[in-house]
C-alpha cells in the first residue's frame, strides 16, 4: 500500500509558500529522524510537508530541532494532520488552548501542579483506549531538567516482525480491550493531585476494543497494538491465558533492539506515530523541573 496525504489534512494558506531547504537525517538506531534547518513559525508550504508526512511514516519518530514557537502556532501545524482530540483531564489544559496538555512536574506558588506530571510513566501508545486512538503526538519542550526526562520510543513494526510465526498465527484474528481506566487508581495512589473522575470523566473513556494486531492505514505495514498501561485483557480468553498472552506480547514489543531513546534539547519538538510505536517517559528527579505542550492528532479506526 502505497503512503498518500491523509484525506483529513486541512488546506491552508500557504500552500504555495517556497521551500525552506531543510535536511531530514536519519537518528542513529532502530528508528527515528531529525529535521534540521526548518522554520515552524514561517509558512509551510505542501511541498515541505509532503516531505514531513513521508519522514514521519518511514521513521515514526520525528524531531524538529530548535522550534521557538508559540503554542499557537504548535497547534496550527499539528492540525495539518488531522483533527486534534482533547484529554480527559481539562485541569491540565493550556490557557486559551485546549488542544495542548501541559506534561510537566512543576508546580505553582500554592503547591499545586501546572500538568499531568507522570505521564508516560508505563509503556504506551497516546489514547489506544478510545475508538478512534490517536495519529500521533507533538510534544514540544518548554522547560528541560538538568538530568534525566529522557523519553524511550519502541518500534512496533519491528516488534510483529520478529515474532515467531506460530505467535503471529496464534495472535492474527485477536481483538484486545483498552482502558484509561486500567492503572488510573494506582497511579493516583501515587499522585494524590489526580483528579478524581466524574462520571461524565469515566464516560468520556469508556473502554475499546481493537486488534492485536494493527495494520497501519497509510504503509500497509503490521505492528502490534497492545501496551501495559492500557490494556486490560484478550476478549474471549480465560483470563489466565489472556494475562500470559499479554505478558509476553508487552515483553517482545519493548526489546532493546527496537527502542531509540530521546535524549531532549532545548525546544525540541517530537511527533512520533502512535500506530507505530509505543513511548516511555524515562522518569525526572523531583529537584528538576520538566515542562512540556502536548497535542494529539486523531486517528482512524484500527484495523
Amino acid at each position: 500500500m502505497s503512503a498518500v496525504l491523509s484525506s483529513s489534512v486541512e488546506t491552508f494558506p500557504h500552500a504555495s509558500a517556497p521551500s525552506q531547504g531543510f535536511d531530514i537525517r536519519p537518528l542513529p538506531g532502530p528508528l527515528g529522524a531529525e529535521v534540521l534547518g526548518l522554520d515552524l513559525s514561517r509558512p509551510l508550504g505542501e511541498a515541505d510537508f509532503a516531505r514531513l508526512h513521508r519522514a514521519h511514516l518511514d521513521h515514526h519518530v520525528v524531531v524538529f530541532r530548535d522550534q521557538r514557537i508559540t503554542p499557537a502556532q504548535h497547534v496550527t501545524f499539528s492540525r495539518r494532520f488531522g483533527p486534534l482530540q482533547i484529554h480527559v483531564l481539562k485541569n491540565f489544559q493550556l490557557a486559551d488552548h485546549p488542544e495542548i496538555l501541559i506534561v510537566s512536574n512543576v508546580k505553582d506558588e500554592a503547591g499545586q501542579p501546572i500538568g499531568l506530571g507522570d505521564a508516560g510513566h508505563y509503556w504506551h501508545s497516546d489514547l489506544s483506549y478510545k475508538e478512534r486512538p490517536s495519529l500521533g503526538s507533538l510534544l514540544h519542550a518548554q522547560e528541560l531538567p538538568g538530568e534525566g526526562g529522557d523519553t524511550l520510543f519502541a518500534d512496533q513494526h519491528a516488534a510483529y516482525d520478529a515474532l515467531p510465526a506460530a505467535l503471529k498465527k496464534a495472535i492474527a484474528p485477536l481483538q484486545a480491550e483498552h482502558s484509561y481506566l486500567a492503572k488510573y487508581e494506582e497511579l493516583r495512589a501515587r499522585n494524590p493531585w489526580r483528579p478524581q473522575l466524574t462520571a461524565e470523566q469515566i464516560a468520556e473513556v469508556a473502554p475499546a476494543v481493537h486488534p492485536v494486531v494493527r495494520t497501519h492505514p497509510e504503509t500497509g505495514r503490521r505492528a502490534l497494538f497492545v501496551n501495559e498501561h492500557f490494556t486490560t485483557r484478550i476478549v474471549g480468553l480465560p483470563e489466565n491465558e489472556s494475562r500470559d498472552l499479554l505478558a509476553e506480547l508487552f515483553a517482545a514489543a519493548v526489546q532493546p533492539a527496537f527502542v531509540y531513546r530521546h535524549q531532549w534539547q532545548p525546544h525540541d519538538l517530537v511527533f512520533w506515530d502512535n500506530r507505530s510505536v509505543q513511548h516511555l517517559a524515562a522518569g525526572t528527579p523531583d529537584s528538576e523541573r520538566r515542562k512540556l505542550y502536548r497535542t494529539t492528532v486523531e486517528g482512524d479506526l484500527p484495523l
